[in-house]
């Protein structure tokens, strides 16, 4: 192999186990689809996929949950650096906003397989618990990046809540015909307040 093809990041070694990554979870959730989560083993996703057990594992070693959530460290790494990295002058809420925004009009999400996606995970306990537990290191994750970029602790508990509730608004915006209107109210709330937001159409702030 040549040197400078090996060393670069981008280079035929990288790129040929980001294929091989992308080809185990495509096949993994392409049987899981076909005949169910509880129906399918490790070992018939590696044949399919032409690789061994062990590679398989190499890959995945949170085993089948992780073939599911393949994107997961990305998605952690890219809603950090939407507030670690935010342009000169854009406040955290508007960084939130916006990466939210990205995240409901892409391709992506806006796909009927991430719907029959989500119906899986709902559908099978351990997907569920997997979710539950990624959406906590996520949480858990933005609350240290708020706290770090505000000066305060890292167990700040309005850094943990506006976590919380912040990422909430991806599962509400997901129920709603409009995500984007979903998600632009829902940032304006935990931007201004209740009080801010409401009482100005007239309704009791209480």
């Amino acid at each position: 192999m040549d040197r400078t093809d090996r060393a670069a990041p981008g280079g035929r070694r990288a790129r040929k186990k980001a294929a091989t990554r992308q080809a185990l979870a495509d096949t993994a959730l392409r049987l899981f689809m076909e005949r169910g989560y509880d129906q399918v083993g490790v070992r018939e996703i590696a044949e399919v996929a032409d690789v061994s057990v062990s590679t398989l594992f190499n890959y995945f070693p949170d085993g089948k949950e992780a073939l599911v959530f393949d994107e997961d460290a990305g998605n952690e790494a890219a809603l950090v650096n939407a507030v670690t990295d935010r342009p000169p002058g854009q406040t955290i809420p508007e960084a939130l906003r916006a990466h939210f925004t990205a995240f409901v009009t892409s391709p992506h999400t806006r796909d009927p397989r991430f719907a029959e996606l989500q119906q899986l995970v709902q559908q099978t306990p351990a997907l569920r618990e997997y979710a539950r537990t990624m959406a906590l290191r996520h949480e858990n994750a933005l609350a240290r990046a708020l706290a770090d970029q505000t000066g305060r602790p890292h167990d700040d508990l309005l850094c943990a809540a506006y976590a919380r509730f912040t990422l909430e608004t991806l599962a509400f915006a997901g129920s709603r015909p409009d995500p984007v209107a979903a998600i632009d109210q829902a940032c304006l709330l935990l931007d201004q307040g209740w009080t801010t937001t409401v009482a100005p159409h007239g309704h009791d702030p209480a």
